[in-house]
């Protein structure tokens, strides 16, 4: 079992017949704790409650949460996750929780990755209970802010991809673990879009750490497949849009480039050289 002060809060607007997370969890063994958070302008609450119970509901104030961040730009619309990451610092104190991780809705799988053979395969995981305790041990034991599992789709090339070359990336999407401090040590992910590059950008150049392990890998819904969440967001204003947010976060280590070559599209693309602290190898001590 994972334990009793730990929860996993799954963010989400607008689509509670339509959720893959909660039954993946369960697929992969979780048995621990589970929250919702919703915000208060979304009007499906009541389905939340039918089909998962009240007690796994949690409703925020998303304009009280709005006035605590900078959401990078004067558009109107509130309907991006920004605001509901924002509230859970506050909400895993409220329910007396010292380690939380943020979850999105559409997730469908988490598989283990390991060489055999001279490839790269996968497993599924049938005790993610466990995974979530390393995980939880890992923050104990540094000063990481937080670590994510890899994407799916990160794993493209195989041994020879770079994702899995470097085992671990100083970053972080989706899958985030914290652990709960002082309300002053907290922090606020920041933009409209982009938010988690946003986050592991900015305060990686002050010295946080966010770190993504390759071991563990995590499958989503393909984006802007599913209605409600961001997507309207996304179709609205287009990953050209998108990918400036992170340029204002860290306008001297953040270009647009092209990605990909079937079907080409403009990205944000990080020059990892310039944008966080490094440490030099004991090799160069005299």
């Amino acid at each position: 079992m994972v334990r009793d002060n730990f929860a996993i809060f799954i963010l989400s607007h607008g689509r509670p017949d339509n959720i893959y997370t909660v039954d993946t969890l369960k697929k992969v063994g979780y048995t621990g704790k589970y929250y919702f958070i919703l915000d208060n302008e979304d009007p499906t609450i009541d389905g939340y409650k039918s089909k998962f119970g009240e007690d796994h509901v949690v409703i925020f104030d998303k304009a009280e949460a709005a006035k605590k961040f900078d959401i990078y730009d004067n558009f109107d619309g509130r309907n991006v996750v920004v605001f509901a990451r924002n509230v859970c610092f506050d909400i895993a104190r409220d329910l007396g929780l010292d380690y939380f991780a943020e979850f999105e809705d559409d997730y469908l799988e988490f598989r283990y990755r390991f060489e055999y053979n001279n490839s790269l395969k996968a497993i599924s995981i049938e005790d993610f209970d466990s995974v979530c305790e390393y995980m939880l041990d890992f923050l104990d034991d540094t000063n990481v802010r937080t670590v994510a599992f890899a994407q799916a789709g990160e794993m493209i090339g195989g041994l020879g991809g770079g994702v899995w070359k470097k085992k671990v990336k100083r970053k972080a999407m989706n899958t985030f673990y914290f652990k709960v401090g002082k309300p002053e040590d907290d922090f606020y992910f920041l933009g409209r879009f982009n938010d988690d590059v946003n986050a592991y950008t900015l305060l990686g150049q002050r010295g946080e750490i966010f770190l993504q392990i390759s071991n563990v890998n995590m499958a989503q819904v393909v984006t802007q497949s599913k209605e409600g969440g961001n997507t309207e967001a996304y179709k609205k204003y287009g990953t050209y849009v998108k990918s400036f947010y992170s340029i204002m976060a860290c306008p001297h280590s953040i270009v647009l480039m092209m990605m990909g070559t079937a079907s080409p599209r403009i990205h944000h693309y990080i020059n990892w050289e310039t944008c966080v602290p490094k440490i030099i190898s004991d090799r160069f001590k005299k």
